[in-house]
């Protein structure tokens, strides 16, 4: 058997959520030992999707000094439009808008292309960390100790703390024998970029239909960024459009909020479903990112979530590292645990709420939806509230979410 490599901490996973993470332990804890794996090469996303990145994830970015590579091309958000329509309706009526900073000359979001955030971490962690792709996990173990990952190529990598970071389907969390709580919301999400005729100033707009929200984020340019929910029988409808009869589709829907449109990437669909880890740490592993939870889009907040998660681990980590703690422990795990399982099964609970719902056309459904939003509308603090809780601010969250080294 070869001998095992030794390393502080083991993180499976090499997207955003794993980058960060190994980005923050580097930053933040001096001299320490990090390796990533991931069963693709690592390089950076090819397509010109984007992901609506919170205020707070973007402070975070900040304090690990990323953020200047990508702020060139993100866009901030200004200002959320919220529609509710029928099936049979041709008006789009307004019924609750949000605008402001969440300090001046902040934004609480910014939509970031995924080419660029990814570029960044890459660059940032590469020289840094022992980087193991493509490589597939094929058995965990742990002891005592320390936890032990063979790859599938006969490597041994060893560490008191392996991370999940490896998505909603992670190999890690199987191996580990924790289940989930799960719910087929039999909805497919369509995702596409489009240019439009009309400039959409900063705002982002979600359209509250039957079939599911219909939302379009701004993008530098007259560019936005579409994400809508389609029943999963009718999304195979939108798949087989040509681009130009999919630009019909999506103008009818949109009416003339953006003008004439035109499509400029293929449009992609995957399912939508939530799903919960019963717990987010086993023995010397913890699950981060879409590993411990996904929830529905309808807000925009799953990979803010992950994010969050890699701030509070983080800290938990490095704090038990500098006072010579076992970092991999049942108390510095349970505490990451702890801190995230709240937030997270709010989260779920909003998401699964909104989708429920706004995604049906019957009148006294809709009638109390939309009295509820004009409500809101025109509670000036109610919104503030609100919008700070989309941009992940909160007085009791991680340092790194505040923009504060750890």
């Amino acid at each position: 058997m070869n001998k095992a490599e030794q390393f502080d901490v083991v993180i499976v996973g090499g997207g955003p959520v794993g980058l960060t993470l190994a980005l923050a332990l580097h930053r933040f804890a001096r001299g320490i030992r990090v390796a990533l794996v991931d069963r693709r090469p690592l390089e950076v996303p090819r397509d010109n999707r984007a992901s609506a990145i919170a205020a707070s994830v973007r402070r975070a970015w900040e304090a690990l000094e990323v953020w200047p590579a990508m702020a060139g091309e993100a866009q901030p958000i200004t200002a959320m439009r919220i529609t509710d329509s029928g099936s049979g309706d041709l008006s789009r009526p307004l019924f609750l808008s949000f605008e402001g900073d969440v300090a001046p000359g902040e934004s609480f979001a910014h939509m970031v292309p995924n080419r660029i955030s990814g570029q960044a971490l890459l660059d940032a962690v590469a020289a840094n960390i022992t980087l193991v792709a493509p490589a597939s996990v094929a058995s965990l173990a742990t002891s005592a100790t320390a936890a032990e990952l063979q790859l599938a190529d006969g490597r041994v990598l060893r560490a008191p703390l392996v991370v999940a970071a490896d998505g909603a389907q992670s190999s890690l969390r199987q191996m580990s024998g924790i289940g989930v709580f799960a719910h087929d919301y039999r909805q497919t999400g369509l995702v596409t970029t489009i240019s439009h005729e009309l400039p959409h100033e900063g705002t982002a707009y979600e359209h509250f239909r039957p079939a599911g929200p219909f939302a379009s984020l701004p993008l530098p340019g007259n560019r936005s960024s579409l994400v809508w929910t389609e029943a999963t029988a009718d999304a195979p409808r939108f798949l087989g459009m040509d681009h130009d009869a999919l630009a019909r589709e999506i103008e009818a829907v949109m009416g003339s909020t953006l003008g004439t449109v035109a499509v400029e990437e293929p449009l992609m669909g995957f399912p939508l479903r939530l799903q919960l880890a019963r717990q987010f740490v086993g023995s010397r592993l913890a699950l981060v990112g879409d590993a411990a939870h996904v929830v529905h889009p309808v807000a925009g907040q799953g990979l803010n979530l992950g994010l969050k998660d890699v701030a509070a681990l983080a800290e938990a980590v490095i704090e038990a590292m500098r006072l010579g703690l076992d970092h991999g422990s049942p108390a510095v795990l349970e505490r990451y645990q702890n801190w995230r399982r709240l937030d997270t099964a709010t989260m779920a609970v909003v998401t699964d709420g909104m989708n429920r719902l706004f995604s049906t056309d019957a009148a006294p459904a809709r009638a109390l939806r939309d009295f509820g939003l004009g409500l809101v509308d025109r509670a000036a603090p109610v919104k503030a509230m609100m919008i700070r809780s989309a941009a992940g601010l909160s007085a009791r969250g991680p340092r790194l979410l505040a923009g504060l080294p750890i």
